[in-house]
């Protein structure tokens, strides 16, 4: 086959014309020497009626940012406006050939109001949090008042009750105390993705930090008379260099989850060092110049019920639970969802393996050097 005369045939004005993308030829002044059908349309207007006009007319600092496309070899986005007064948005790529501009435009007026609603979303979520935990104060102000007054009924403060008012006023104590720690654990979450949790990254002993936290836990483990067994033998770091307020917290939300699913048996805390290909495998970022002693791991593992496979699913994404009718699942993402959210600031990961009657095991991986922080 002849290519030579098969090219010679096509007419590039032709080709020019039937592109997807709005085409614009310009002149180095700005003024519209030709434009395609497309351009036509996305424009709302006849061919002969952009031929003429000046190309900032229809497109907002046109002939500058023809030139910035063309200089910098990348699309610009801006916006536009139809020959009526119509604004959209579009993005354009301009090349030069002889003294003209060759500039393509798509409509892009979909994808930057997906782009803008997603912004607004994202900043309202967190100016919610942060309002959320500026009020918590007088949130919680109103249960403590209930659960208060409640007891002290209880304890016979008010006078003698009689053993149905004794009945009602446990159950009103009893939900208020567990709405509190419900929305305890909700302003948590709160202050954990909004902007008012500081990070401060200092040396500490992660060995006493754990040790700290297990202790605060020992109404709960006493009650159940579960056994806390320690394993810091491959562990060789005196001091980590992270957030220990941070951890404290991360610590206590997986704990309290192994606890409240553990009712005989035991609970076993690991720490030692990560190998390479576990970093990887969680997703913390590997960075040049370290080891697995720059990386701390963090094992919790129970002899509780487990979880079935439908209650992995989301464990650490409260927003994926809503829709979920049981309140402890919600509540049991909420806590890990505190935990993950940290833990993410901290530049970690945390994975949870668990089965049904045999269990479950949380696993964390936290960065421990100075200069470590993954963003």
């Amino acid at each position: 086959m002849n290519f030579t005369n098969l090219f010679s045939n096509i007419n590039p004005r032709e080709v020019i014309r039937n592109l997807p993308d709005a085409v614009f030829v310009i002149d180095f002044d700005g003024k519209i020497i030709w434009a395609n059908d497309k351009a036509a349309i996305i424009f709302e207007s006849k061919r002969n009626d952009l031929k003429g006009l000046h190309f900032d007319e229809i497109v907002a600092n046109g002939l500058f940012l023809a030139e910035k496309s063309y200089s910098k070899r990348n699309s610009v986005v801006t916006g536009a406006f139809t020959v009526e007064g119509k604004e959209f948005f579009i993005e354009m790529n301009a090349k030069k050939y002889v003294e003209q501009y060759f500039i393509t435009i798509r409509d892009v007026t979909a994808m930057t109001n997906v782009l803008t609603i997603a912004e607004k979303t994202g900043r309202l979520n967190k100016e919610k949090n942060v309002m959320l935990c500026k009020l918590s104060n007088e949130i919680k102000s109103p249960i403590q008042s209930i659960i208060g007054f409640s007891q002290a009924l209880l304890d016979g403060l008010g006078g003698e009750i009689t053993d149905k008012q004794n009945k009602y006023v446990k159950i009103i104590n009893k939900n208020s105390n567990e709405l509190l720690y419900f929305m305890d654990k909700f302003i948590e979450f709160s202050q954990a993705e909004s902007s008012l949790f500081k990070y401060e990254n200092q040396p500490f002993d992660l060995v006493n930090t754990i040790q700290t936290v297990v202790k605060n836990n020992e109404s709960g483990i006493s009650t159940k008379n579960l056994l806390i067994n320690y394993d810091f033998e491959d562990f060789n770091k005196k001091a980590i260099y992270s957030d220990e307020n941070s951890i404290k917290i991360i610590l206590q939300n997986i704990l309290e989850i192994s606890i409240k699913s553990t009712d005989v048996g035991s609970i076993t805390i690991k720490v030692d060092h990560p190998e390479q290909d576990e970093i990887e495998r969680c997703g913390v970022k590997l960075i040049k110049d370290t080891d697995k002693f720059s990386y701390v791991k963090i094992t919790i593992s129970d002899t509780g019920m487990g979880f079935a496979e439908s209650e992995l699913e989301g464990i650490f994404e409260p927003y994926t639970q809503l829709d979920k009718t049981h309140k402890k699942n919600i509540l049991r993402s909420i806590t890990l969802g505190t935990a993950y959210t940290m833990l993410k600031r901290l530049g970690g990961a945390i994975w949870i393996n668990s089965e049904v009657m045999k269990g479950s095991s949380f696993f964390v991986i936290i960065p421990v050097e100075k200069g470590l922080k993954n963003e």
